[in-house]
């Protein structure tokens, strides 16, 4: 492909994705960053969220939670905790995980267990989102 950059995302589990790419959106912890084609070299950590990416004028989403991203010679290395494409998501569990997150989160008495529950609770709500967005087809 012209003008695209190779996009991979590994876990520590299983390589995600290996794609050529015309674009690579993704949530660092200072904000979300995207890439185009040539980019300026550049590391960042991730936070939680759903990191998009376009091939061919459409858009894919994956779920992306903790970890790195290398931008680097035309290439976008995502090193992530977890990932899951869109299609992959369970989303009868992440309602679920959000539900105990949410009962956890309104008994939660130490501020330790306040905050990993509230990460808990984004991790589900995002991970629902982004099996949404792949469902339309890109219009998150």
């Amino acid at each position: 492909m012209a003008n695209t950059l190779k996009l991979e995302i590994v876990t520590p589990d299983r390589k995600v994705l290996s794609e050529e790419v015309e674009y690579v959106g993704a949530p660092g912890i200072m904000g979300e960053f995207g890439v185009l084609p040539n980019h300026v070299p550049f590391l960042s950590a991730l936070g939680i969220g759903n990191l998009h990416y376009k091939q061919d004028g459409k858009a894919y989403y994956v779920f992306v939670a903790g970890g790195f991203a290398e931008v680097s010679h035309n290439q976008v290395t995502i090193l992530a905790e977890v990932a899951e494409k869109a299609t992959e998501i369970d989303v009868e569990r992440a309602q679920k995980a959000k539900a105990r997150a949410e009962e956890r989160s309104a008994k939660a008495k130490e501020k330790m267990d306040a905050a990993r529950n509230q990460a808990a609770l984004k991790r589900a709500i995002t991970r629902i989102s982004a099996k949404s967005c792949g469902k339309n087809a890109g219009t998150c």
